[in-house]
């Protein structure tokens, strides 16, 4: 596959979402794909597997929260870097969700690809967002903030 192979796959990947076509985006996944979900959340941690990507992560613990026909993913996006096996995309997307909030997220996700599958994905996102929206958990307290790691003593 070439670097304008890969990127094709992640455009027809970003289109499929923005029209909820999930069994294209199943299809697109390799059987051993793996997911690496930023944080600390419920839908976060390294994720093996097609069925627990697709079906589990995102079906279950994602689209199951959410309004149905008012999702729409991939309102925005576009592909930012696109290099050997790996292409990056910025994404806006989301709905409503059964508990009344709004769920626009904004992700970033890395995509590794090798015989025209997707093999694994990162994806950086607000994990605040994702415990308000999608689990009821408001997190009232303020997170201690980390210390600044590029800083030079």
């Amino acid at each position: 596959m070439t670097v304008a192979d890969n990127r094709a796959l992640i455009e027809r990947w970003y289109r499929a979402l923005a029209e909820n076509d999930f069994d294209t985006i199943y299809d697109m996944h390799d059987d051993d794909v793996i997911y690496n979900m930023l944080g600390n959340t419920p839908v976060s941690g390294r994720i093996y597997g097609k069925e627990a990507c697709c079906n589990g992560m995102i079906g279950q613990k994602l689209l199951e929260k959410m309004v149905p026909g008012q999702i729409q993913f991939a309102k925005e996006w576009k592909i930012v870097a696109a290099e050997c096996d790996r292409v990056v995309g910025l994404m806006i997307g989301g709905g409503p969700t059964k508990n009344g909030e709004n769920y626009d997220q904004t992700y970033c996700e890395i995509f590794t690809i090798r015989e025209g599958k997707i093999v694994e994905l990162h994806a950086f996102l607000d994990t605040v967002l994702v415990e308000q929206c999608l689990f009821n958990n408001p997190l009232a307290e303020r997170e201690t903030p980390c210390p600044d790691p590029f800083q030079i003593n």
